[in-house]
């Protein structure tokens, strides 16, 4: 009991830290990492991937010898990482960073990731050969715009989440739809129900500025053509076991530009408005990945929300963090 004779919270199992890609979470999570004993674990669905460095914005070896980082560097990117085994491995480590007496502090932007831990993942169906088949000979002869458009008139909940060409996702919408007449969006409201949220304390960083966020991220990719994210793909195309159908090579950045060394096979020309294309494609890309971002953010219960574009905003963030820990 506190003063007030009232039942205290029990602390929380770790501390959440979203936003959209571009949105400051590392510079936020490396700041707190100096005030608090934590480790990071890497909500993040592209930076599990080997070999997927400078299109992902992975921390340096410098942040990572600096502050213990978990869940990157995970599978290779012939493999998938499915947002359950995502809840398995973060409760996993969570409780084993708690057990060192350190803070687990989960930062990341992959939204679907952050809702299936703090609101939990019914026992949806598993998978359907036959029916993915289909789904896939439809999106061949159709498009999987086409595909969306149809879940958008079963499951418009999910569909507003999802981008058009998000082959895996849409296709397992659908599939969840056809198996059990139910829409995904359904099947996650029930879970939700005995989901600990309140056991994973949500911050959130949400720019009150499209402008601003827009001018980060083309600011980044920049930075990561500099740093030789073509190079990176190269060497990837390379290995000639991956293909632009697998979940890795669908990350945002990678798939524009594999896409752009087809053309240059192609056409056996690198031209400079190829390359012009490629990035303004890869910016429009993520600016409509941030998008999503921030739909499924604003959809999440008990958020707290921190302007990530006012001029205190790593103050402010920290500060929220700092009293949610209990510090």
């Amino acid at each position: 009991m506190n003063a007030a004779g009232c039942m205290s919270r029990p602390p929380p199992l770790g501390l959440c830290l979203a936003g959209p890609t571009a949105s400051g979470k590392t510079a936020v999570a490396l700041a707190l990492a100096r005030e608090l004993p934590l480790e990071v674990i890497s909500v993040d669905s592209a930076l599990v991937y080997r070999g997927m460095d400078i299109g992902t914005a992975k921390p340096t070896a410098a942040e990572r010898a600096a502050v213990p980082h978990h869940l990157i560097d995970l599978v290779d990117p012939g493999e998938s990482y499915s947002a359950a085994r995502f809840v398995a491995d973060a409760t996993r480590l969570a409780a084993e960073v708690r057990a060192r007496g350190r803070l687990p502090l989960l930062a990341g932007g992959t939204m679907l990731y952050f809702r299936a831990l703090r609101e939990g993942l019914d026992a949806m169906p598993p998978a359907d050969p036959a029916l993915r088949a289909a789904l896939d000979a439809r999106a061949a002869a159709e498009g999987w715009p086409a595909l969306h458009a149809e879940l958008a008139r079963v499951d418009p909940g999910t569909a507003a989440r999802l981008a058009p060409h998000d082959r895996q996702r849409v296709q397992r919408a659908l599939e969840v739809w056809q198996l059990t007449g139910r829409p995904m969006s359904q099947w996650q409201r029930g879970a939700a129900a005995e989901a600990p949220g309140e056991a994973w304390p949500l911050v959130a960083l949400e720019p009150s500025s499209r402008d601003w966020l827009h001018a980060r991220i083309a600011a980044r990719f920049d930075a990561m053509l500099g740093a030789g994210f073509v190079d990176e793909v190269r060497a990837l195309r390379a290995r000639g076991d991956l293909h632009p159908g697998l979940p890795s090579m669908r990350c945002v950045g990678y798939r524009q530009v594999w896409a752009a060394l087809d053309a240059v096979l192609v056409s056996a020309v690198a031209t400079p408005q190829a390359w012009v294309a490629m990035r303004d494609a890869a910016i429009a890309a993520t600016r409509q990945l941030a998008k999503r971002q921030l739909t499924w953010l604003r959809s999440m219960p008990g958020r707290e929300v921190v302007a990530c574009d006012a001029p205190d905003a790593r103050a402010q963030a920290l500060a929220r963090l700092r009293r949610l820990a209990g510090a």
